[in-house]
């Protein structure tokens, strides 16, 4: 774990460190599978792919802290709800987000852990495997980077923006008129950058990176970290329509600096 810095270790629970070094551990996994020959199947709409890199990093991350964190049951993205909800924690996992870029080559993929109490989240751990960044965030201990604090990008003005996206599986069919909206964003004239991993997308804008994130359709063990650390960092999290962001909603999401928060909600917010 010599990835953090003394300092931060010792002022993280010990929830944070299982989470670390089970998201550690699955990158390390995962980075010596990438580029190899693997399995690759296809789930439920169009690119939705997943390896067996999938399967054996969400595996190792489950039974690593099952064996650290007594009365701990998940929420994991190829497994579903496993364990026994009573009262302790719930840990939402993607394993590996950003399938597609894995599976293809592109270095470009993260696993996330949370973890989850009463319904809160309290604890985001997303580790870039190939560029070796940890993002690390606790509630109302901020968010960091490889030990060092994060914060939201300053920028104020939406025409000095870059802003990040990614589409669902099911684009075709134009879900929350997802397609007019981008639209609409490129119209403005502001950058846009498509990673093709949610997570890395909110620890980005979490990171002062990018000024803020847009998507829709995303599952829980999309967002769960990464809406911590956007937060944990200064910034906000809503969903378009700048109301309660739900991490179980699947329906829209909006992460910003907080600056450019409501000038970009209105934008995806407007009638089509």
């Amino acid at each position: 774990m010599d990835i953090i810095l003394v300092e931060k270790k010792e002022s993280l629970s010990n929830i944070t460190l299982v989470a670390i070094e089970a998201a550690l551990a699955a990158g390390e996994l995962l980075r010596q599978g990438f580029g190899t020959n693997f399995s690759i199947s296809s789930k439920e709409g169009r690119h939705n792919l997943v390896t067996e890199y999938d399967h054996k990093a969400e595996k190792l991350i489950l039974d690593f802290i099952s064996q650290n964190v007594p009365n701990s049951h998940f929420l994991a993205e190829e497994s579903g709800f496993s364990g026994k909800d009573k009262g302790g924690i719930c840990w939402i996992v993607d394993p590996l987000d950003g399938t597609v870029n894995f599976a293809h080559q592109i270095p470009t993929f993260a696993v996330s852990i949370a973890a989850q109490r009463q319904g809160k989240i309290i604890s985001g751990v997303i580790f870039l495997p190939i560029t070796h960044e940890l993002f690390v965030a606790e509630i109302g201990k901020g968010a960091f980077l490889n030990g060092q604090e994060i914060r939201v990008s300053q920028v104020r003005s939406l025409e000095e923006s870059i802003l990040a996206t990614g589409f669902p599986y099911d684009l075709a069919k134009n879900p929350f008129h997802c397609i007019d909206h981008f639209t609409d964003i490129l119209k403005v004239g502001i950058p846009i950058r498509r990673m093709g991993a949610a997570a890395i997308d909110l620890a980005y804008t979490a990171a002062g990176r990018f000024e803020g994130f847009f998507e829709v359709e995303l599952a829980p063990w999309d967002v769960a970290a990464g809406k911590l650390l956007v937060e944990e960092a200064g910034g906000k999290v809503t969903s378009w329509d700048n109301t309660l962001f739900d991490i179980h909603s699947r329906a829209t999401i909006f992460a910003s600096n907080g600056h450019i928060h409501n000038s970009v909600s209105a934008i995806l917010n407007r009638t089509v």
